[in-house]
This record gives structure tokens, C-alpha cells and sequence, in this order.
């Protein structure tokens, strides 16, 4: 990934409670969230700024501070067919709500895709924004995330989420 139809890509990092995030884009679409611990080398034909052209690091500060429920950026993630419609219905999750990988899969018309729309949730190139980390197991277990686990349960109890006894439990230890 160094350049796209719209460009050369552009990075910045923002602080934020769940780390460094690494956000990538290129003129016009704000493009990958990386996290800290998986954030990639930049390819030597990214251009370090100070800022984006769109606010992204200031909407997710707002998120950060409690002060937005949604977000408003040009997103052009890249992606197959079936994980860009899996990538739309997580964008339909409200803030504060979570649903089921089999719920995530009725709702994209493919109720027999449910590990299928786990594995697009899991390689959502933009988290927190496209709120995959509102997805949870049936049964309301804490699953899976790219920014860990305790990433995950700090995005839900932020949101308001109750955080599953289980995970309490667990992450206790």
C-alpha cells in the first residue's frame, strides 16, 4: 500500500487513552486506523504531517472526550465486495450497542456467513471509526480485536456497554 488513485498516502499519529493510533489516508480519504502495536512501517513514499486534510484526529479526540457518537470523515476503505458490505452494517451499529456476528451477518442478507463476517469484522482497516468493537460472541462474550482485548472493553464501557461479568473476571488476573 503506498499509493492510491488519489494520491500519495499521509500519516499522522494522535495520542489517544487506547495508545498511539496510526491514521492513514491520502488527500481526499482518510483510508487505515492503526494501533500502536500493529501499526506498519511507513513505506518510504508516505508523507509524515502534521495533520490530515480532514478532521479525523480531532472527531476521534471528540470520541475520546465524550463529546461525539459518530463520525463524519471521507472513508475509502479497501476491501472485497463482501468485507465493504460487512463494513457498512458495522457502520450502521449505533454508539452504545453491540450485536452478534450472527446478527452481524443477517443484517449484511447472509445468515449462514457468520464466520465469514467475522473474519471482514477482523480485518475492518478502520476501527473505532467503523465501530467493530461493537460486536460481540451470541452469547455476549468479549471476542477478538485488533487493539486487544482490553482495547475492546475500554471502546464499550466508554460507549456505556455493559462489560460482561466473564471479562470482568478475567480481566482481573
Amino acid at each position: 500500500m503506498t499509493e492510491t488513485p488519489t494520491g500519495l498516502l499521509q500519516y499522522v499519529h494522535m495520542s489517544s487513552p487506547v495508545g498511539t493510533l496510526q491514521l492513514v489516508g491520502d488527500a481526499r480519504y482518510l483510508r487505515h486506523i492503526f494501533f500502536q502495536a500493529h501499526a506498519p512501517q511507513p513505506a518510504p513514499s508516505w508523507q509524515p504531517v502534521d495533520s490530515l486534510p480532514y478532521p479525523a484526529a480531532e472527531q476521534l479526540t471528540d470520541y475520546f472526550a465524550g463529546t461525539r457518537t459518530e463520525f463524519d470523515l471521507p472513508l475509502s476503505p479497501e476491501g472485497t465486495t463482501f468485507q465493504l458490505e460487512v463494513w457498512a452494517a458495522l457502520e450502521e451499529i449505533p454508539f452504545g450497542e453491540t450485536i452478534s456476528y450472527m446478527e452481524l451477518a443477517r443484517r449484511i442478507g447472509n445468515p449462514d456467513a457468520v464466520r465469514a463476517a467475522g473474519l471482514a469484522n477482523g480485518k475492518n482497516p478502520l476501527p473505532i471509526v467503523v465501530p467493530c468493537h461493537r460486536v460481540v460472541g451470541s452469547d455476549g462474550s468479549m471476542t477478538g480485536y485488533s487493539g486487544g482485548l482490553s482495547t475492546k472493553e475500554f471502546l464499550l464501557t466508554h460507549e456505556g456497554v455493559p462489560v460482561p461479568e466473564r471479562m470482568q473476571q478475567l480481566s482481573l488476573f
